[in-house]
């Protein structure tokens, strides 16, 4: 049911994306012409109305490619506005090429930055009105359906937290249903055992059975199958996958033979080459940027302590293959002559006070732009690590390795999430591994974005 109710949902939503596009459209040309003089005349409305479903045509390209249709995306108010305005401006970029590209369309500089800015704050307003429009309709009882959920343990509890926090679905757990021995969580009602599911089916008027049983009792899954054969049901089965395992189950059927894949390369292919390409383009212009704050780092460096200027470690990036990572040098020369390889800690005597400035600020890793030139980093991934930590992190985390499915980063989910410095290590590795399972462009421009936003100043950075 909740799968319908998606697909019901997703093209009401771009609907009103469209309608928030089209108001914004008009009213950016109102705006523009009333409030601003135009020396070279003001355009004609319909000239400006003849570019609309060209706007229009580029907003469905656009919103497509920032996801909007997947509502699961699309709960949390803050999370919701920044892919809605993410969206809006890479609308916008696809208007002013096609603005160059088809002279003909109406085009005004102020005009079309004020619908940018319009058709963001629009589109945010007008999706929270549907948000709250659809609550009020399922407070009384529309779009709801009942649904059962078969198994215990793990899986079951994600799955109801998951279904409490996504209302959108339209489906309320009336209970659950496994062995008269199961553990009860108190989160649900035990409605009976396996062998009654389809008397509490018909009982309780249930339209979908969700499956979230542990993976060591697969085998009853063709008894549970075989009791739900008459009933007429929606039946989804929730894989149990536990979130520390860099896993994410993917269903394609080939001449009638179903393929679950569990674990796949993230990154092959041309979303490599167009990965490496984006790295040697804004690597390059990044370190143009910023060549006076390095050259101005490294005389600092000099002038304040003795050693050199740079400093590199022996890291492990794409494979586990090591690679010699650059850094500008923020301790002092022998720091680890003593104390051999450790991490850094608050108040650590071995950084000088230029160092921990750098350190604070995230400054001394600006010289891994030239990793990432040398195709040795990219500028998002999971950090690298040494060799060292890598043999002992392995045997304490599960699925740590799996880190190295991809390159070794700058900046990564982990460090926007504040997972940076001396914090959990086991969180760490969670979004690393959800970056890895997530992987897109668009998702590495948001951590840059990110990353310039907030990511360069941290109080577990020392």
């Amino acid at each position: 049911m909740f799968r319908r109710h998606q697909q019901v949902l997703g093209w009401l939503f771009l609907g009103g994306d469209l309608l928030a596009t089209a108001a914004a459209w008009v009213a950016a040309y109102l705006v523009r012409f009333s409030l601003w003089p135009a020396p070279a005349g003001v355009p004609r409305a319909d000239t400006m109305l003849l570019g609309l479903p060209w706007a229009l045509v580029l907003a469905v390209v656009a919103y497509r490619i920032c996801g909007l249709h997947r509502l699961h995306r699309m709960q949390r108010p803050w999370r919701e506005a920044l892919w809605v305005s993410t969206a809006s401006g890479l609308l916008f970029l696809l208007i002013i090429a096609a603005t160059f590209y088809r002279r003909d369309l109406y085009e005004s500089r102020l005009a079309l930055g004020l619908f940018f800015v319009l058709n963001a704050t629009f589109g945010i307003a007008l999706r929270r009105a549907m948000w709250l429009g659809l609550s009020a309709l399922q407070r009384r009882g529309f779009y709801r359906g009942k649904a059962l959920l078969v198994g215990s343990g793990r899986t079951l509890r994600l799955v109801t937290r998951t279904m409490a926090r996504n209302g959108w679905m339209g489906l309320d757990l009336v209970g659950f249903v496994d062995r008269p021995d199961a553990i009860r969580s108190g989160e649900l009602p035990y409605l009976g055992e396996v062998s009654q599911l389809a008397e509490i089916v018909e009982r309780h008027a249930i339209e979908q059975v969700l499956v979230a049983m542990p993976i060591q009792r697969y085998g009853e899954l063709p008894e549970i199958y075989g009791i739900l054969s008459d009933v007429l049901v929606d039946v989804q089965l929730v894989p149990d996958i536990p979130n520390l395992s860099g896993m994410r189950a993917r269903a394609q059927e080939i001449d009638g033979a179903t393929f679950l894949a569990l674990r796949e390369r993230p990154i092959c292919g041309m979303p490599k080459v167009a990965k490496r390409a984006m790295d040697l383009a804004l690597g390059t212009v990044a370190l143009l940027l910023l060549s006076p704050v390095l050259l101005a780092l490294a005389v600092a460096i000099k002038l304040t302590s003795r050693g050199p200027v740079f400093y590199r470690q022996e890291r492990a990036s794409l494979g586990g293959q090591s690679f010699w990572m650059w850094k500008f040098r923020s301790m002092r020369a022998d720091a680890e002559r003593e104390t051999g390889p450790v991490w850094a800690h608050r108040g650590d005597d071995r950084c000088t006070k230029l160092g921990r400035f750098m350190r604070k600020w995230g400054l001394d890793e600006l010289p891994q732009l030239f990793n990432v030139l040398a195709g040795d980093m990219s500028l998002v991934g999971p950090r690298p690590e040494r060799g060292v930590f890598i043999e002992k992190f392995r045997r304490q985390i599960p699925c740590y390795t799996q880190r190295h499915q991809v390159k070794a980063g700058i900046t990564g989910w982990a460090q926007v999430n504040g997972w940076r410095g001396n914090t959990s290590l086991r969180r760490r590795v969670e979004c690393d591994l959800y970056y890895i399972c997530n992987w897109s462009l668009w998702l590495d421009l948001r951590i840059l974005f990110l990353t310039f936003l907030a990511g360069f100043r941290h109080r577990n950075a020392f």
